[in-house]
């Protein structure tokens, strides 16, 4: 079983994209899950737990080729795997 005692907290906003403020590169030496709804994604790019919004990527991409991020609403839970 993984140690949680080391662990960082997870905060309350979170980006996978490193040129993000809410960017924390420690969170990601360790494995997350996201879960909306009571069911796990696995293609979240950012989530905020207190506003109850995840953001996911679409098939288009802005003019930068980078994915257009769609909001999906709902109860978030993140959690250590």
């Amino acid at each position: 079983m993984t140690d949680t005692t080391s662990l960082p907290a997870l905060p309350d906003r979170l980006s996978v994209n490193p040129r993000s403020p809410h960017h924390v590169a420690e969170i990601f030496e360790h494995d997350i899950g996201i879960k909306l709804n009571g069911k796990e994604r696995f293609d979240v790019e950012e989530y905020c737990i207190s506003e109850g919004w995840v953001k996911v990527p679409s098939k288009s991409l802005d003019r930068r080729g980078q994915p257009l991020l769609l909001t999906v609403k709902g109860t978030v839970e993140a959690f250590y795997r």
